[in-house]
């Protein structure tokens, strides 16, 4: 019986190497000459320090170009709140992996609803499609790429 899994994934080596191209811009613009700015990548986690919330948000800006260069997707990253510390900004930049309960949850319900004959189940991080035909399994991708989702999803695992 064909099947595939819809899995959410984000490439590591693709993520340092932006931070790493973020690190080289920040050097050479003169905007953030003198001035304490900051990209730290430890455990998946991306700690943006600066001295003002304009300068963050530069950095924030300069980041996502960075990211977009590398085909990291935008929606991928999840953006926790900006805190504020003496006089210096920080803020934590974390990477969705793997699909969350909810998501797939509404993954699961937007294939009942669209009446395609494939069984959606939840597997831990992972949502299994299964179907007899293999193009009922293509409209399903199909679905799933024009709907709108908190998190890009890749599909893996396509077995006849």
């Amino acid at each position: 019986m064909p099947s595939f899994d819809i899995i959410s994934e984000v490439d590591n080596v693709e993520v340092r190497n932006a931070i790493d191209n973020s690190r080289r811009e920040v050097d050479t613009r003169f905007d953030f000459r003198g001035v304490v700015a900051e990209l730290e990548y430890k455990n998946d986690i991306v700690k943006l320090t600066a001295e003002s919330d304009f300068q963050l948000n530069q950095l924030m800006t300069i980041l996502r170009g960075n990211l977009a260069k590398r085909n990291v997707d935008p929606k991928s990253l999840d953006v926790k709140t900006l805190t504020r510390t003496g006089k210096m900004f920080h803020q934590d930049v974390a990477f969705k992996q793997g699909v969350e309960m909810t998501t797939a949850k509404k993954v699961v319900k937007e294939i009942k609803e669209a009446k395609l004959k494939v069984q959606a189940s939840i597997q831990g991080d992972k949502v299994r499609v299964t179907g007899k035909k293999r193009d009922d399994l293509q409209g399903a991708m199909a679905l799933l790429r024009a709907g709108e989702f908190d998190q890009p999803f890749q599909f893996e695992n396509f077995r006849d």
